[in-house]
C-alpha cells in the first residue's frame, strides 16, 4: 500500500445541493451519496466560488478566487503560470488522471501532467487535430460508435419551447451515456491501479458532465422520476414589483417559464433528476470498485459539483450569473474512513476552494501560501466558519432590459446564448452568505440584494430596502469588504526574513 493516500475527486456539473434528499429534496433519493456521507463528513452549506463552469473549476484546483486567478469567464482557462494541485501532486510522484469533463486545463504543460486523460463533454467525445477522440493512458472501454450514438440526441433534439428542451433516450446501453461511461472507465482505472501500479499513489479527477444541459435522460431513470417531481414555490410578481435587480429581471425574461410551459417544465425536471439518479448509481459503482480492489482504506474521496441549476426555482431553469442558492449552494462530502469523522453533518459555511487545502492537510503536506482556501472544519481540526463568498463578472457593462429589447423575440435559449459572453463579463458582483442571510453587491448594478434565509429560504423577496435590516446589512457589507481586501487581485508578496530573538538591531532592519 502506498504511504501517501490516494485522491479521488468526483465532481458533477450543474448539480444543486437540493437535487438530493441529503440536502432536503423531498423526492430525489441518492442512496449511494448517503453511503458516502455515512463514511465521512457532509457539508450542509458548501458554496461555489463562482456559479459558472470554467471559473469555478480553475478556482477549485488553484484554491484561489476568480478575481485572483483571472479566470472570470468560460473563455479564460487555467493560466500557464498558475500553481494548481496537479502540478504539486505530480512533483511528489502521484499518478494523475482525468476521466470526464475538463473545461479547465488548456496549456500543453498542464495536459502533460496527466498520465491518464479520457475526456468527454456535454455533446460527447471531443475530436483531436485529425479525426479521432482524444485519450491518453487508457482507451475507452466502450466502442466509439456506441458512444457517439448515445450522444447524438444531445446535439439533435428539438426543444419543447423557445426557453428549454429535454429528451428521453431509448434502447441505448447505459454504459455508452456519459455518466455510465465515466463511471465504468473509473472502475477500470481503479482495477488497473490495484493490479499494476504498486505503491504509486494516484490523484484522479472524475468529472461527470451531467446533469448539465442538454437534458437527455435514459428512459428508465426518466420514468422513475416522472411522477415524483415537485415544483418549487414561486411568488407572483417577483420580477415585476421593483424589488429585483435589473439583471435578474432580464434573465427572467429569457429563462422564465410561461404558464403554458408548466407541464413541459415538469418533464425537464424529470429528466434532470433522472440524470441525478443515474449519477448516484455511477457513484455506487465507483465505491464498489474501491472496496473490491482494496483501495478504499487509503483513498480520500471527495464528492461535489461545480455549481447549481435553477431547475424550476424562481420559475427558471439553467443558470445565468445570479446568486440564488439554486446556483451557488452545492453538494459536498469528504470521506476517508478511519482518518476523519464518519456520518457527521457540518453546518458551517465552506467553499469549494477549501477542498484542495483540506486534501493537502490530510496528506500531511503544507499548502502553498498562494492558496486562499483553508482546510475544512470537522474533516480537520480547523474551527468552523460562519460566512462564505462567491462572485461573478469581469467589469464589463451591464446587460439590461433595454439591451434585451433590441434582440428578436421570442426571447429564450437562443437569446441566452447570443448574449452569453456579454453577461459573463458584465459587472463585478460579489456575494456573502451566512446561515441566516445573503447579501449581493455590484457597484455596476442598479440595486443590491438581501435575503432573509431563515424566514424566506427560497429567496423570493429582496429585503435590502427594509430599514429594520440596517444592522444586518452593515455587518454583511463589512464582511464583504474585508473579504475583498483579503483576497485582492495581486498575488501574495513574500515577507522578508525577520531577525530572530537576540539579533542586533542592524541585523533585523533593512538598510535605507
Amino acid at each position: 500500500m502506498s504511504p501517501q493516500p490516494n485522491i479521488l475527486v468526483i465532481m458533477t456539473d450543474q448539480q444543486k445541493a437540493t437535487a438530493s434528499h441529503l440536502w432536503g429534496n423531498a423526492f430525489c433519493q441518492t442512496p449511494n451519496l448517503a453511503r458516502l456521507a455515512a463514511e465521512g463528513v457532509l457539508y450542509e452549506h458548501a458554496i461555489t466560488p463562482h456559479p459558472l463552469c470554467m471559473p469555478a473549476r480553475v478556482a477549485f484546483w488553484t484554491s484561489r478566487y476568480a478575481h485572483s486567478t483571472g479566470s472570470r469567464r468560460n473563455e479564460t482557462p487555467m493560466k500557464p503560470d498558475a500553481l494548481h494541485a496537479f502540478k504539486l501532486w505530480k512533483e511528489t510522484g502521484y499518478r494523475c488522471g482525468l476521466i470526464g469533463k475538463n473545461h479547465c486545463f488548456s496549456e500543453q504543460s498542464d495536459l502533460d501532467l496527466f498520465d491518464v486523460w479520457c475526456e468527454i463533454g456535454h455533446g460527447g467525445l471531443p475530436s483531436g487535430p485529425t479525426t479521432g477522440p482524444t485519450t491518453k493512458g487508457m482507451e475507452w472501454f466502450r466502442p466509439i460508435d456506441g458512444i457517439h450514438a448515445a450522444h447524438e440526441l444531445r446535439r439533435t433534439m428539438t426543444p419543447q419551447n423557445p426557453r428549454f428542451g429535454y429528451a428521453i433516450s431509448d434502447h441505448l446501453p447505459l454504459d455508452d451515456h456519459s455518466t455510465g461511461l465515466v463511471a465504468g472507465q473509473t472502475v477500470r482505472f481503479l482495477q488497473e491501479q490495484a493490479d499494476q501500479q504498486g505503491d504509486q499513489p494516484f490523484a484522479l479527477w472524475v468529472s461527470f458532465p451531467d446533469p448539465h444541459e442538454p437534458w437527455v435522460c435514459p428512459r428508465s431513470y426518466f420514468e422513475e422520476m416522472e411522477d415524483q417531481v415537485q415544483l418549487p414555490p414561486w411568488r407572483p410578481g417577483e420580477f415585476d414589483d421593483g424589488t429585483a435587480p435589473e439583471r435578474n429581471r432580464a434573465l427572467y425574461e429569457m429563462l422564465g417559464v410561461r404558464n403554458e410551459e408548466i407541464d413541459e417544465l415538469r418533464g425537464a425536471l424529470a429528466a434532470y433528476y433522472g440524470m441525478v439518479r443515474f449519477l448516484d448509481d455511477g457513484v455506487g459503482q465507483i465505491l464498489d470498485a474501491l472496496e473490491r480492489t482494496g483501495l478504499r482504506e487509503n483513498t480520500i474521496v471527495v464528492f461535489c459539483s461545480d455549481h447549481g441549476d435553477f431547475m424550476g426555482e424562481h420559475r427558471m431553469q439553467c443558470k445565468g450569473g445570479v446568486f440564488y442558492d439554486a446556483l451557488v449552494r452545492v453538494p459536498l462530502i469528504v470521506s476517508w474512513p478511519g482518518q476523519i469523522p464518519q456520518g457527521v453533518r457540518d453546518d458551517s459555511l465552506v467553499n469549494l476552494i477549501d477542498i484542495v487545502p483540506t486534501i493537502f492537510h490530510l496528506q500531511g503536506a503544507e499548502s502553498p501560501v498562494a492558496f486562499q482556501g483553508a482546510p475544512l472544519p470537522t474533516a480537520t481540526e480547523t474551527p468552523p466558519r460562519d460566512a462564505a463568498f462567491s462572485e461573478y463578472g469581469a467589469g464589463g457593462p451591464l446587460f439590461g432590459l433595454s439591451d434585451l429589447a433590441r434582440l428578436p423575440e421570442p426571447h429564450g435559449r437562443h437569446t441566452l446564448l447570443q448574449t452569453l459572453r456579454w453577461r459573463e463579463a458584465e459587472g463585478r458582483r460579489k456575494m456573502v452568505r451566512t446561515t441566516a442571510w445573503k447579501y449581493v453587491h455590484d457597484p455596476m448594478g442598479d440595486r443590491d440584494e438581501l435575503y432573509d434565509l431563515a424566514g424566506d429560504p427560497w429567496e423570493l423577496t429582496n429585503v435590502v430596502d427594509d430599514p429594520a435590516n440596517g444592522p444586518v446589512l452593515a455587518d454583511l457589507r463589512l464582511r464583504l469588504a474585508d473579504w475583498s481586501i483579503r483576497t485582492e487581485d495581486s498575488p501574495p508578496v513574500p515577507l522578508p526574513e525577520m531577525g530572530g530573538v537576540g539579533a542586533r538591531d542592524d541585523e533585523a532592519l533593512p538598510s535605507m
